[in-house]
């Protein structure tokens, strides 16, 4: 039995598509366990039936805009994206649209996800316009119950049989991306990832592993094997278990830092930490722990910190750390990424003055679109 009555016309333009929308929130929905099931079983082919529409849409509009710094800054706005992501999002239009035919077919009919249409344009990325058509062919109508994993690895695999010496090529020119790179983790903590050549890589796990091997012969020792690796980890990097000297920049209030509110404070390079942890991280419990804080104070009522002026055209360091501490985040819509460049809001050749207030923190790709 249908879930929902469908209205008789179908949607096809924007306009009504938002009507369509409206009705389907308003829509009553169904009272009855299998009816909630199936209702969720075609939501999710309308919602992957959408993304192939708007797929569509993406490559014919990209492909009409000359600039495509334009393009992606225009995708950006429209999706609620960051310039850098929408950069992407049109990259995967275009190539499901213009040479993977199959894996957009199924897109269409709900048979994949958008996700998994792109992890298909991820895994042949590298590969010739007529080979990425040949694994289109030979996965597209494969794609109905496959997951993300089982999507990736078998577009790798046919991509490798096609061009195993481009296999090997990526593998060799890899090694010059080696990075370590870090992020936020729940409660506090950092997630650190180290991106190495596959020999390497396994080797310093097995490193750790034997290590938390060795310490669970201890008894007394306490901690799970996680721990043992975490710590060996450090220690070895650090090259000693003890504290070591770390500057942190602290953006908190004058009542937070007394402890007469608990208003959250903010780590650059991090994000939001706690007030207690806040406070912690200032004042130590560890006598030999030595760290430089620098506290940026911020009014309580706004968040907003103090005023900094220069007669320079240039930001100059204090300034520029100022901003950054300020803006916590690159300042364009649904950007988010890390602070690369400091920006004068009104043009320094329009008389814009380098103070605080005329500044604003920017990735460096939108800080490119903004002067494009």
């Amino acid at each position: 039995m249908a879930v929902l009555e469908l209205p008789r016309a179908y949607p096809s333009t924007a306009d009504e598509v938002r009507e369509f929308t409206d009705w389907l929130v308003g829509a009553e929905p169904p009272t009855d366990d299998a009816g909630r099931l199936e209702l969720i079983q075609t939501l999710e082919i309308l919602k992957s039936a959408a993304a192939a529409v708007q797929v569509r849409a993406t490559a014919e509009y990209a492909a009409s805009v000359a600039n495509p710094r334009k393009a992606a800054k225009e995708i950006a706005r429209a999706r609620h994206e960051s310039p850098h992501q929408a950069a992407r999002l049109v990259g995967v239009a275009r190539c499901l649209a213009e040479e993977m035919p199959h894996t957009l077919a199924a897109l269409t009919k709900g048979e994949t996800s958008e996700f998994r249409s792109s992890v298909m344009v991820r895994e042949t990325a590298l590969l010739t316009r007529e080979n990425r058509a040949l694994v289109d062919s030979e996965l597209g109508p494969r794609l109905a119950g496959l997951g993300n994993a089982a999507v990736a690895r078998e577009a790798k695999k046919i991509g490798f049989r096609l061009e195993p010496g481009l296999a090997y090529k990526r593998a060799q020119a890899a090694q010059v991306e080696r990075r370590v790179t870090i992020r936020p983790a729940p409660d506090c903590m950092t997630v650190l990832t180290a991106v190495l050549p596959v020999a390497e890589g396994v080797a310093v796990y097995a490193a750790l592993t034997r290590a938390a091997d060795t310490a669970a012969i201890d008894p007394e020792d306490g901690r799970g094997k996680g721990q043992v690796m975490a710590d060996t980890l450090r220690e070895r990097v650090l090259g000693s278990s003890e504290p070591v000297p770390v500057e942190v920049q602290l953006v908190i209030t004058d009542t937070a830092m007394t402890g007469h509110s608990q208003e959250p404070a903010h780590v650059n390079g991090f994000g939001p930490i706690p007030a207690p942890l806040a406070r912690q991280l200032a004042d130590p419990p560890d006598e030999h722990a030595t760290r430089w804080i620098r506290r940026l104070w911020a009014a309580p009522e706004t968040g907003q910190l103090i005023q900094m002026e220069s007669r320079n055209r240039i930001f100059p360091a204090g300034l520029r750390k100022f901003v950054i501490a300020r803006d916590q985040y690159c300042v364009t819509p649904w950007c988010g990424a890390p602070i690369r460049q400091i920006d004068h809001v009104v043009a320094a050749a329009a008389g814009g003055r380098t103070c605080a207030d005329n500044a604003q923190g920017l990735c460096q790709a939108c800080n490119l679109a903004k002067e494009t």
